[in-house]
């Protein structure tokens, strides 16, 4: 297992070298209502290199509904700690950062104690509650979800997506 994470680092470390990681090869979008959750709102997750700005649900005759909710996560990040062999948790009951005691450690790298790890995409989710949902219902196979991503005066782009089948019981 350390050879595996010994290589991850070393792969990316040479990635970084001349300038960071590329940004991802294929933007996601993920467009459903929520298990077990709020049954008339529709839930989006899009991982873009653009901030995701607008959302709305378009219905047949044109008419749109806005997201009422909508946050994007610029680069998230997560840091990660290693404690120190000898400090004053180490053989006790409590686990340090990320590491759980009783478990044998690697001998040291030369690593540093502490690591950020960035995610190099903007990360976004938002709401849209249905305005009719007998409607929606009766009629989910024409609606669209359309995604704007990015601020003018700069790139934009926008997105149709085919809206989420209801879930069943509603």
């Amino acid at each position: 297992m350390r050879d595996v994470s010994a290589i991850l680092t070393f792969v990316f470390l040479v990635a970084c070298a001349d300038g960071g990681l590329p940004p991802l090869t294929g933007d996601q979008v993920s467009v459903r209502f929520p298990a077990g959750g709020v049954a008339d709102v529709i839930e989006i997750e899009a991982v873009n290199r653009l901030p995701l700005r607008n959302v709305e649900l378009v219905a047949v005759d044109g008419r749109t509904t806005p997201a009422s909710y909508l946050n994007v996560s610029a680069s998230p990040s997560v840091t990660s700690y290693e404690g120190w062999p000898n400090g004053p948790y180490a053989g006790g009951a409590f686990g340090v950062g990320n590491i759980a005691t009783g478990l044998p450690r690697p001998a040291p790298t030369g690593g540093a104690p502490q690591q950020r790890t960035a995610f190099l995409s903007m990360v976004s989710d938002a709401s849209i509650p249905l305005p009719d949902p007998v409607e929606y219902r009766r009629d989910w196979r024409s609606y669209r979800v359309r995604l704007s991503f990015g601020d003018p005066p700069g790139e934009v782009e926008t997105r149709e997506v085919d809206a989420p089948e209801p879930p069943p019981g509603g």
